[in-house]
């Protein structure tokens, strides 16, 4: 089975860069957040600047390929990274390969944000979607939920 090199290598620089940020944003990881459920707007669509005006959010571009733009974003509910997706595969494939580092991620019509739970309930009142949590995976060690920069592709701190 083939794939694009170019696709594989802007999705790999993307998840590199949420791992980047992913453990700063998780350390304050806590159940917080006021989504009730009753007040989520329709899923927005749109380009990565679209959805980041929608969010309140001037995107630093990150990565800007055909197939994956990617954007950090700081907001009055917290940091975040903002990706849109040329194709949904690429989008499920993106998210297959980080959900294996777990997180919150908010999830729509080919775009995800990924930040820690309240954030992610912050951006679904302005966004919609639909929010997916994925637990560490642990790989090799049988250890006790281990540390995350023990894990390869994870930079320490």
């Amino acid at each position: 089975m083939t794939k694009r090199n170019g696709t594989r290598r802007a999705v790999r620089h993307a998840w590199c860069a949420a791992v980047v940020v992913g453990p700063v944003l998780l350390a304050g990881c806590g159940s917080g957040g006021d989504g009730d459920g009753n007040d989520i707007p329709p899923t927005a669509t749109g380009t990565l600047e679209e959805l980041a005006a929608q969010a309140h959010c001037e995107p630093k571009l990150q990565t800007d390929a055909q197939e994956l733009r990617q954007a950090n974003c700081t907001t009055e509910d917290g940091r975040y990274v903002l990706a849109t997706f040329a194709t949904d595969r690429g989008q499920r494939e993106w998210i297959n390969e980080a959900n294996d580092y777990g997180g919150s991620y908010l999830v729509g019509r080919r775009w995800v944000a990924v930040s820690d739970a309240a954030v992610i309930a912050a951006l679904r009142g302005r966004l919609g979607g639909t929010v997916e949590t994925a637990s560490p995976h642990h790989s090799g060690s049988g250890g006790d939920g281990g540390n995350e920069a023990e894990h390869s592709g994870h930079p320490g701190s």
